[in-house]
């Protein structure tokens, strides 16, 4: 009876406990998909809402961009354009800055009857100055020195070939536009260095770039 018993026991012993197994499997299972939708919604909920703000942000930036373009320009050198493109690329990298550009180009090609160079005089820097505000780990300077490098020499030497073939300008080099290129950019990149520094030390770029979904390169970490 005994020995009956016990090796009923020692049968039974391991189906029960695979048994006890199976329901603790099963009861942590039914916890995580009560609780995971709840986590997985939060996350999606947040990321929706960054992207909104990413949106709103970008339609302000190049509503912005169109109204201060005409500020101390003349053909060849608009430095709020790149005053904006600076901003853009920090607060939300390269390809938005890119976008934000092309757009304000278009707009003031269109409504403003500004020849092609609103779009070859801006959206190279916009991108570069991107790029390098990320390659550089954050630095302000990188982005303004990504903005003149893009706009002073690629976008001026581009310019020349556009503006010649396509607007029908005579009398142009390939040189002809890059003193005035830098000097709207040393000039808008300076007012955005100024700008984005204080902004910097007080912690108030940082905060936004959180807000708007974006790497963040707080050097004060």
């Amino acid at each position: 009876m005994f020995r009956g018993e016990r090796a009923l026991g020692s049968a039974d012993r391991p189906a029960s406990i695979r048994w006890e197994r199976l329901c603790i499997g099963m009861t942590l299972h039914g916890l995580r998909d009560r609780r995971m939708p709840g986590i997985f919604g939060g996350v999606k909920k947040m990321e929706k809402g960054n992207h909104v703000l990413r949106l709103v942000f970008l339609a302000m930036m190049i509503g912005l961009g169109v109204v201060i373009s005409p500020i101390l320009r003349i053909e060849g050198m608009c430095p709020m354009a790149h005053l904006i493109n600076i901003i853009c690329s920090v607060f939300m990298g390269p390809w938005y800055s890119l976008l934000c550009a092309t757009l304000i180009g278009i707009i003031r090609m269109v409504l403003m009857g500004i020849p092609p160079l609103a779009l070859t005089g801006a959206v190279f820097g916009a991108a570069l100055s991107g790029i390098l505000y990320r390659a550089s780990g954050g630095r302000i300077l990188a982005a303004v020195l990504g903005e003149v490098i893009g706009t002073g020499l690629i976008g001026a030497v581009v310019s020349y070939p556009v503006m010649e073939l396509l607007y029908g300008r005579t009398g142009l080099s390939w040189m002809y536009y890059v003193p005035l290129f830098i000097s709207g950019t040393l000039i808008g990149g300076s007012i955005a260095f100024c700008l984005l520094t204080a902004l910097a030390k007080n912690g108030a770029l940082y905060e936004f770039q959180r807000k708007l979904g974006v790497q963040v390169y707080d050097r004060k970490k």
